[in-house]
């Protein structure tokens, strides 16, 4: 299988495939598109991902996009390890819980959004930034009583990790790139550090890509 996979280092999304990828022993290569400086918006990438979003997901010729609809996609292909399980009550709520990241908060912190904020309502960079840290504290503070409900053992759903657990590193992840203290999360913490002693979940942080590093280097 040959797989490219359209991303960006912050890009909360792409994390996700970054994962899925790497748990499911998928090697890739990774292809960078600058969000910040607008190269969504080249005609080239267009011609890949006519929504001008990563990530994009390349595999024998043919582009993929959404990050859950590629993950699952991947299940498709790549049955084992699962990320989804089998019951179909177990497989809901796993996805559930996917969707607090994917649809309820991360939407709200895109570039497009911030920059909506600036340009239409006057928002300067910090007001944007406490408009992003208050949505991702929304969402750590969903995942923190949801699993007060249910404990992870050590994962959400039992011994491996799933599309939950995917999700919560990646709020986690969402928490790290704005500097958010996690004290007041302390289920989702734990869990943070049994998925990010994985490989898997460590070499995918956005912290721990090219992008980032190049940006660290010029600052």
């Amino acid at each position: 299988m040959t797989f490219q996979l359209y991303g960006f280092w912050r890009s909360n999304a792409a994390f996700r495939v970054r994962v899925a990828l790497a748990l499911k022993g998928l090697a890739f290569e990774e292809i960078d598109v600058d969000l910040l400086s607008g190269d969504q918006f080249d005609p080239a990438y267009a011609q890949v991902n006519a929504a001008h979003m990563v990530p994009t997901l390349m595999h024998d010729g043919h582009a993929l996009s959404q990050s859950l609809a590629i993950i699952e996609y991947l299940e498709d292909i790549a049955p084992q390890p699962r990320l989804l399980p089998e019951d179909s009550r177990e497989r809901a709520y796993a996805r559930s819980l996917a969707m607090i990241l994917a649809a309820d908060v991360h939407p709200l912190t895109v570039p497009r959004v911030r920059s909506h904020l600036a340009e239409t309502f006057g928002a300067d960079p910090a007001a944007i930034e406490a408009w992003c840290r208050h949505w991702t504290g929304e969402g750590l503070a969903a995942y923190e009583r949801f699993l007060t409900l249910r404990p992870a053992a050590p994962f959400v759903l039992g011994a491996e990790p799933t599309i939950a657990d995917i999700a919560i590193a990646g709020q986690i992840a969402l928490a790290d790139v704005y500097g958010m203290d996690r004290t007041a999360f302390p289920r989702v913490t734990a869990l943070g550090a049994v998925c990010f002693s994985l490989p898997a979940f460590a070499q995918a942080h956005p912290f721990e890509q090219a992008g980032y590093r190049a940006v660290r280097m010029h600052n």
